[in-house]
């Protein structure tokens, strides 16, 4: 006891100089130690006005930065998050189509699994016929369009349209276009012999897809896709 009081006392005061000098030597202190802010008070009143009023201005803009990059961090993280897993349900979908064991079983898992795999109200897949009347198809999921509805959708070079605060397409969600408030529609190339095709993600959540969003890992999804049942129906590009 009587040795740690001895270190004690033998332990050097530090002074307001030494604080100074240290901060001058570490000019990036209070950026990698936001927290420390929290601790610092303004100067009693009676050391003048001017000088108040700019230490309060310096103090309280640093302490604001410190909250603005608490808030950066945390919205980084969430994103990163976010991505992560949009990324891992991707992955679950190209591995459930690589698994099929047959194109109807191709058809089902895209129709109606990936909803589930990748949290969304309906996912559908189109394919233009000369029918006059769209029509549902016996798989559910499955709708043939009216010859010129995907490039009405898309345009005539567009692969990929995201859309929130929507109503869904009726002419592609059918009875379910009501429910569904943001959408992503992706044309697929099968192949140069096959009528014109996509698929369309729906969600009910307004903001789920929007148009300022990434389509890298849709449009990964779509091409694998494409080359699957290419391979299946064992047709040329």
């Amino acid at each position: 006891m009587e040795q740690d009081l001895s270190k004690t006392k033998n332990t050097p005061k530090i002074t307001a100089a030494d604080v100074v000098e240290y901060l001058r030597n570490e000019p990036n202190f209070f950026s990698q130690n936001p927290e420390a802010l929290t601790a610092i008070s303004s100067p009693d009143s009676g050391q003048g006005y001017k000088v108040i009023n700019f230490q309060n201005v310096v103090i309280n803009k640093l302490r604001d930065s410190a909250e603005e990059f608490k808030q950066e961090r945390k919205d980084l993280l969430l994103t990163a998050r976010t991505n992560q897993q949009s990324l891992s349900r991707i992955h679950e979908c190209v591995l459930a189509v690589l698994a099929s064991k047959s194109f109807e079983q191709v058809i089902h898992t895209v129709t109606t699994d990936f909803a589930v795999m990748l949290d969304l109200d309906m996912v559908i897949l189109c394919i233009e016929a000369n029918d006059e009347k769209m029509r549902l198809l016996d798989t559910r999921g499955l709708v043939v369009l009216p010859e010129g509805e995907i490039e009405r959708c898309l345009g005539a070079e567009k692969r990929v349209s995201l859309r929130g605060d929507i109503t869904g397409e009726k002419q592609i969600f059918g009875a379910g276009a009501s429910l569904i408030r943001s959408e992503a529609i992706v044309r697929l190339s099968i192949s140069s012999v096959t009528p014109p095709s996509l698929i369309a993600f729906g969600s009910r959540d307004p903001l789920r897809f929007d148009a300022g969003q990434s389509t890298e890992l849709v449009t990964f999804l779509a091409c694998v896709l494409e080359h699957v049942i290419s391979t299946w129906l064992d047709i040329p590009k």
